[in-house]
């Protein structure tokens, strides 16, 4: 079984905050995607370093309120914010 991961958010200047874990970085990225402010016409620009390597994966994310499951629980909301991201690219950092 995969164990999971810490991916470190960054900004475009480079500098890091925020960790979001995950087996891969599509999960991250995911959870990063759910607290953004973009939307599907402007998604936002995620980037993210996973810890203890030079690995940068960029991602654009945004959410949108769908309507929650039929068979979803007495306490959920009848709309839903759902994340979606799109991969763009991997790059390898000089330095972190």
């Amino acid at each position: 079984m995969a164990e999971t991961r810490n991916f470190v958010l960054r900004d475009k200047k480079g500098n890091e905050h925020g960790v979001f874990t995950g087996k891969q970085p599509r999960q991250a990225a995911l959870k990063a995607a759910n607290r953004g402010k973009g939307t599907k016409k402007k998604p936002e620009r995620i980037i993210l370093r996973e810890r203890g390597t030079k690995k940068l994966h960029i991602y654009d994310g945004w959410r949108e309120e769908v309507p929650a499951p039929k068979n979803k629980p007495s306490w959920m909301p009848d709309k839903i914010k759902k994340p979606n991201v799109k991969k763009v690219e991997i790059k390898k950092v000089d330095k972190i």
